[in-house]
């Protein structure tokens, strides 16, 4: 069994996330999506709604296979994260070449202190290339329309949190 480790701040969790977790899913056996957490950083939702929102998106879009998709909280190195989880391969999604540039320097170096680990890119569809958690946040808090970049439960999260 092949195990991937899916590190990000997913806060929220975006359609782009869910686009590259469905296509891990083609590649692997079993998913650890890995929500950093970092105790200066204030995110909008806490690691458990971020996880609660994770394993229902998963749930909704592809049920047969939300077994083989768990989520952990871990702070630090996602190398060393990855390696306490079991996991053989490291998934990043990759969106333009801006991110190719950053993911393959990052890449380089997970390589240097984890050779063991492998590095796997994965393009993001063509509907979630623009999406970034940033982008979904500052558009959500000015009352805009996220219907589009982001799964239903967390369009209603977002909602509920930002009524507020």
């Amino acid at each position: 069994m092949t195990i991937a480790f899916y590190p990000g701040s997913f806060d929220p969790m975006t359609n782009g996330h869910l686009d590259v977790l469905v296509q891990s899913l083609n590649v692997v056996s079993k998913v650890i999506v890995a929500i950093g957490v970092h105790p200066g950083k204030k995110p909008l939702f806490s690691y458990e709604e971020r996880a609660d929102l994770i394993g229902t998106a998963i749930a909704e879009t592809l049920p047969e296979r939300a077994g083989d998709v768990s989520v952990v909280a871990f702070d630090g190195l996602a190398v060393d994260a990855a390696r306490k989880n079991g996991a053989k391969l490291l998934i990043r999604g990759l969106r333009d070449g801006t991110d190719l540039d950053y993911e393959m320097q990052m890449a380089g170096m997970n390589h240097q202190m984890a050779p063991d680990l492998q590095t796997v890119f994965l393009p993001a569809g063509t509907a979630s290339r623009p999406i970034t958690a940033t982008l979904v946040r500052q558009i959500a808090s000015m009352g805009g329309d996220v219907s589009a970049f982001v799964p239903p439960a967390v369009l209603y999260a977002l909602k509920s949190k930002l009524s507020r």
